[in-house]
C-alpha cells in the first residue's frame, strides 16, 4: 500500500521541479534577448559614429572653404549632426539599462565627447570668422550617484533644446577619462559642483531651470523655434 505522504511529498517536488525550469528558461530567455538588443544596439551606435565622423569631417572641410569663400551660407542656427542627438540618446540608454559591455559604452562615450568638443571648437571658429553669436551651452553631469539634480538638469536643457534648437547643447560626463575633456574643464575653470552649466563662457553651478536660462539668456527671446530645426538632445 502506498504511502500518501510520500506521494504528496513527490507531487510537490514535482511541482517545484517544473516551476524551476520554467523560470530558468524564462530568465534564459530574457538574458538572451538582453544580449541580442545591446549587441543589436551597439552595432547601431557604431554605425551612427562613423556617420557622426563623416559629417565632422564635412564641416571642417566646410571651414577650409570658408577661407577663400564668403559667409553667406553659415548661420547662428547652423545645427549641430544630427546623428549627434541619436546617439546620445542611444548611449543615455544604454547607461541606464547597465550595459554588460560597459567597457565599450564607456568607449563609445568618449568618442562621443571627442565629437562633441570638436564640433564645438569648429563653430566657434567658423563665428569668429564670420562675425556670428551662436549661443553655446556646455553641460557637465555625473551619474556616479553624486549628482542628486544632474538628471533633472538634464530633462530641463533636453525641452530646452526643443524649445530653441538653434542652441547648440553639449552635454559631457565631468568624470570621464579624456585627456581632451578634462583640459576643457581645466581651460574653463570648471569645478566639481554638479550639475553645472557654462554658458557663453561664464559657469552656473546648481540646477538651473528653464526659467532660469532664459534670464541667463536673455537673447533667446529674439530665436524663432517654428523656423528651426531641432538641435541636440542632452544626456542626463
Amino acid at each position: 500500500m502506498e504511502n500518501p505522504v510520500f506521494n504528496t511529498r513527490g507531487a510537490r517536488w514535482r511541482t517545484y521541479a517544473i516551476a524551476f525550469f520554467i523560470t530558468a528558461f524564462i530568465f534564459a530567455t530574457a538574458l538572451y534577448a538582453s544580449n541580442y538588443f545591446n549587441t543589436e544596439r551597439m552595432e547601431d551606435i557604431r554605425a551612427t559614429q562613423d556617420t557622426i565622423s563623416t559629417d565632422i569631417l564635412s564641416l571642417e572641410t566646410q571651414f577650409d572653404l570658408l577661407q577663400e569663400h564668403s559667409c553667406e551660407d553659415i548661420s547662428e542656427n547652423t545645427i549641430l549632426p544630427s546623428e549627434l542627438r541619436t546617439l546620445a540618446s542611444q548611449l543615455s540608454h544604454m547607461e541606464s539599462q547597465g550595459a554588460r559591455n560597459w567597457d565599450e559604452v564607456i568607449r563609445l562615450k568618449r568618442l562621443y565627447s571627442l565629437l562633441e568638443i570638436k564640433d564645438y571648437l569648429l563653430m566657434k571658429q567658423i563665428a569668429a570668422k564670420c562675425n556670428l553669436k551662436p549661443v553655446f551651452i556646455l553641460y557637465f553631469y555625473s551619474n556616479q550617484g553624486d549628482c542628486e539634480n544632474c538628471e533633472s538638469q538634464g530633462y530641463v536643457l533636453t525641452e530646452l533644446a526643443e524649445n530653441y534648437p538653434s542652441v547648440r547643447i553639449y552635454s559631457f560626463d565631468y568624470n570621464l577619462d579624456v585627456s581632451a575633456l578634462q583640459t576643457l574643464i581645466s581651460i574653463d575653470n570648471v569645478e566639481n559642483k554638479l550639475p553645472a552649466l557654462l554658458i557663453n563662457g561664464k559657469t552656473y553651478y546648481g540646477f538651473q531651470s528653464i526659467e532660469d536660462v532664459e534670464r541667463i539668456l536673455p537673447q533667446l527671446a529674439t530665436l524663432n523655434p517654428a523656423t528651426s530645426t531641432r538641435a541636440t538632445s542632452t544626456k542626463k
